[in-house]
């Protein structure tokens, strides 16, 4: 690309050249942060309520769920390598820019009501370790986490979100901080258990639309042409075929690495709550940081700072992504220049509309809206923007003139409908509840 590109490639490389974990690292890219962020407080808050509202009894959804969120991980970074372009580049090229105006404003509603929510979670999180104002901590995270993805190079903030996830190991030592009885523990992961009942089907709604959510999509997509733009040997694959070898082999591991990571993090959260607050009867559980307040009393006071501590963590590294996600989404519909990568000055108007995102999710706490009823809406709203997305991505990724000779085929085609489907049931089966 540009010697900025070639530059901030370099920079990357030489962050990422020494020891063990940073050559990981550099193996590592947005599948894993990707996956990583797809546990940020909202998750948290949905993963928690489902182990102390049924126990062990619903870990067995992070296995049926990894194939289908890792297939359909994998067929949006496919688009972006492949086609040079994102998600919403491509749509808009292809479809009608009245299904791409409807799925980005969906989009943008969605994550900024989510980006509130995660904002909320983590100041209250730290309201419970150091008390103070939970407003001031809104604003302080929210203006830290945009400073940082406008202003830092685009290699040196990704190298911070890869740091990042290892915040996410604080629910694995919660887990190990706790008497869990773990053949009850791997027998509800490896078991399939379902009671039919409203209040079980809803939380398994729940769980699909916390694990396949559409800002992951355009995230990844988006992430898969960044890292090529800052790479001058990679081409899109459409116009540079031999080098797909390699790329899809470096994609798929990139991400079953990242999606099994989330998935861990979540069955370690779901076992946590499910051996202290389920087995304790304390299952209304409606955030994250309920889980943290009541499993002070149950698993001692370390455990519930360790959680707390992980609430934060994970909020600041799915904050950036969220706002990320809405600005690639809007600026590549609208055919702006767009790119982390790029300075400031080279990209105002997508840098303004990652900014206008994460400002008016703060703004949510400061308005009468409940952040819990909030993130139910933002729920719902990312449920009936991910089926036609997903729908969308299915028949793109058929077509010749869009992915050249690399169509998604075979076993990953028909789990990505596989996973297509899923949601529409999700999606239809939250219908019906609101219909009866």
């Amino acid at each position: 690309m540009s010697d900025i590109g070639a530059e901030a490639a370099e920079k990357q490389r030489n962050m990422l050249s020494k020891g063990p974990f940073q050559k990981f690292l550099r193996t590592i890219g947005p599948g894993f942060i990707t996956g990583a962020s797809d546990d940020d407080p909202s998750g948290i808050g949905t993963y928690s309520q489902a182990g102390a509202q049924f126990g062990f009894n619903v870990g067995w959804t992070m296995l049926f769920t990894f194939p289908l969120m890792a297939a359909i991980q994998e067929i949006a970074a496919r688009i972006g390598r492949t086609t040079g372009r994102g998600i919403s580049g491509n749509l808009c090229r292809h479809y009608p820019s009245s299904l791409i105006y409807f799925v980005v404003s969906l989009l943008f509603i969605a994550n900024v009501i989510n980006i509130g929510a995660d904002l909320s979670a983590m100041a209250d999180a730290l309201r419970l370790l150091v008390g103070g104002p939970s407003s001031l901590y809104v604003v302080a995270f929210g203006v830290a986490c945009v400073l940082a993805i406008v202003f830092l190079d685009y290699s040196r903030y990704v190298t911070i979100l890869k740091w990042t996830t290892l915040s996410l190991f604080a629910y694995v030592a919660a887990a190990f901080m706790t008497n869990i009885s773990w053949s009850d523990a791997i027998r509800g992961i490896v078991i399939p258990h379902v009671e039919w009942n409203r209040g079980f089907f809803e939380t398994l709604l729940a769980i699909l639309g916390t694990t396949i959510s559409p800002y992951l999509f355009f995230w990844q997509a988006s992430q898969e042409v960044e890292e090529a733009a800052i790479d001058p040997k990679a081409k899109p694959l459409k116009w540079a075929p031999w080098q797909s070898t390699g790329a899809f082999r470096r994609i798929r591991a990139d991400t079953l690495i990242g999606m099994a990571f989330s998935n861990i993090i979540a069955i370690a959260i779901i076992v946590t709550t499910a051996a202290t607050l389920h087995k304790t009867g304390a299952i209304e559980i409606s955030s994250s940081t309920d889980a943290a307040k009541a499993l002070e009393p149950i698993a001692g006071k370390f455990a519930f700072v360790i959680f707390a501590m992980g609430i934060i963590g994970t909020g600041l590294l799915a904050v950036p992504v969220l706002a990320g996600s809405a600005a690639f989404a809007v600026g590549e519909a609208r055919r702006w220049p767009v790119g982390l990568e790029r300075k400031p000055k080279e990209a105002i108007a997508f840098y303004a509309t990652l900014a206008a995102a994460a400002l008016l999710g703060m703004g949510i706490m400061f308005t009468p809206i409940d952040p819990i009823r909030a993130l139910y809406w933002s729920a719902v709203i990312n449920g009936i923007c991910t089926v036609p997305v997903m729908v969308v991505m299915m028949l793109m990724t058929g077509r010749s003139d869009i992915m050249g000779e690399f169509p998604v085929q075979g076993w990953l085609r028909a789990l990505g409908w596989v996973a297509t489907s899923a949601m529409v049931v999700a999606v239809g089966g939250l219908a019906l509840q609101w219909a009866y």
